[in-house]
């Protein structure tokens, strides 16, 4: 019972990012005056989803071999490592966020 339930949330997760990576397949179409096959918006959408779950795997492997059960945003950074641009931006994302310590109740 629990594996259709989960093959059920994929398709409902998949069919979500189909239709995300269409829109924004068709504003770029339209800015850009072409036309894009509903082939190549799925064709797209299996690549991504393929990526999401290279990466979902990665972060799970980092979590554990660090120990942990909860993946941290340092899993996130080191899965970014080769693409500076984007270690960039997420650091610097990052270092905009307040710190968990401060957002900890204090202990007195």
């Amino acid at each position: 019972m629990a594996g259709d339930e989960d093959e059920a949330l994929e398709e409902r997760l998949k069919a979500a990012l189909w239709l995300s990576v269409g829109k924004i397949v068709d504003e770029e179409m339209l800015k850009l005056g072409l036309n894009a096959t509903p082939q190549f918006i799925g064709a797209l959408t299996e690549m991504l989803w393929a990526q999401i779950e290279n990466a979902s795997e990665d972060l799970q492997s980092f979590a554990k071999h660090a120990g942990r059960q909860t993946i941290s945003a340092e899993d996130v950074l080191l899965l970014a490592r080769r693409n500076e641009g984007l270690e960039t931006i997420l650091r610097n994302c990052l270092d905009q966020q307040p710190s968990a310590k401060s957002r900890a109740p204090k202990k007195r």
